[in-house]
């Protein structure tokens, strides 16, 4: 029996896989965790916000409840490669922290559903323009995110093996108009209300954004969870 911590940035992430594993809610004092059994292991989904320093706490906040055997970071990104849709699944065969000038391996994942492997980019930012995916995607990488670097760094000093697994929700020609960064708080969350505000600026243009970004967002949920509840863990 293994004990496997997914870690996420939203708790709307996991509504896919919880949906197929069910589970329970933990009372830990991050955004969102619960727990479920798969087969013989036991799998902690934990979420807390966006970005590597409310990731790396939801991690140090499972490893002093529970002995780990794996970390794995999940949820949304943005495309890098043109070639990616949205609801396509991305493993990272590493994940280059430029920000940083860190690298981490991943591995291990074995995946019964089509999915791409790659390299994944993990910034401390949300990429709003198809301009700078298109810089990002000159280093070679597939896909972009937030929380992932935070999330093997915790795993690497936990001396754990570490996965990512993510579900495109924006392609690579598609940008944003809702400024993203600009509704993060000081702790690095994207506040829904501060959305709300800065969308009530052009309404016409950024309501509909809103609405193609949430379904997406709800279909994402829905792929990762099917492909993650039919993988298998190289623990």
């Amino acid at each position: 029996m293994a004990t496997i911590l997914l870690v996420a940035a939203e708790g709307m992430e996991f509504a896919g896989l919880a949906r197929r594993i069910g589970g329970e809610r933990l009372d830990w004092p991050i955004d969102y965790a619960r727990r479920a059994r798969r087969g013989a292991d036991l799998w902690l989904m934990a979420a807390n916000g966006a970005g590597p320093r409310r990731a790396a706490e939801a991690v140090r906040v499972a490893a002093g409840r529970e002995k780990l055997d794996l970390v794995v970071s999940v949820g949304y990104c943005g495309g890098l490669d043109p070639a990616l849709k949205a609801g396509q699944i991305v493993a990272a065969g590493r994940v280059e922290a430029p920000e940083t000038g860190e690298v981490f391996s991943a591995g291990g994942l074995l995946g019964t559903q089509r999915h791409v492997r790659g390299s994944i980019i993990s910034i401390d930012r949300f990429v709003q323009t198809a301009e700078e995916k298109r810089r990002l995607h000159a280093s070679g990488a597939v896909a972009v995110e937030m929380e992932a670097a935070g999330v093997a760094r915790e795993a690497r000093g936990l001396g754990l093996p570490f996965e990512c697994v993510r579900v495109v929700t924006d392609e690579a020609e598609e940008g944003f108009i809702i400024d993203y960064n600009a509704a993060r708080d000081a702790s690095g969350r994207i506040r829904k209300g501060r959305v709300v505000r800065l969308a009530l600026g052009r309404p016409w243009r950024t309501f509909p954004e809103l609405l193609r970004f949430y379904r997406r967002c709800r279909q994402a949920s829905e792929a990762l969870g099917e492909f993650l509840a039919d993988c298998e863990l190289n623990v």
